[in-house]
C-alpha cells in the first residue's frame, strides 16, 4: 500500500505543479494581450499622425508652389488631384 500512497502523493504533487504552471502561464498570457491592445492601439495612433503629417506635407507644397506662381491650369490640375485622392479615401473609410 505505501507504494501506491507514494505514487498518489507524487501524482497530487505533479498535478498541483501543472496547475500552478497554468495559472502563471494564464496571468502572463492576459498581461501579453493587454499589451498587444495597447501597442495595436499605439499603431492605429501613428497611422493616423502619419496620414495627418502626410497632408499637411501635401498642403505646405501646394502652398510653395502658389508662391512660385505657376499657371493657373497647375495650380487647378492640383487641387482636383487632392479632391480625386480625399474622395478615394472617403471611399475607402466607407467600406
Amino acid at each position: 500500500m505505501t507504494n501506491v500512497e507514494t505514487l498518489i502523493t507524487g501524482i497530487e504533487y505533479k498535478v498541483r505543479k501543472v496547475l500552478e504552471s497554468n495559472e502563471v502561464l494564464k496571468s502572463e498570457n492576459e498581461k501579453l494581450t493587454g499589451e498587444i491592445r495597447s501597442l495595436k492601439a499605439q499603431v492605429e495612433n501613428l497611422k493616423v499622425l502619419q496620414s495627418e503629417l502626410e497632408n499637411k506635407l501635401i498642403v505646405v507644397k501646394l502652398a510653395k508652389s502658389l508662391n512660385k506662381e505657376e499657371s493657373r491650369t497647375n495650380v487647378k490640375l492640383k487641387i482636383n488631384e487632392l479632391v480625386r485622392d480625399i474622395d478615394r479615401c472617403i471611399g475607402l473609410l466607407n467600406k
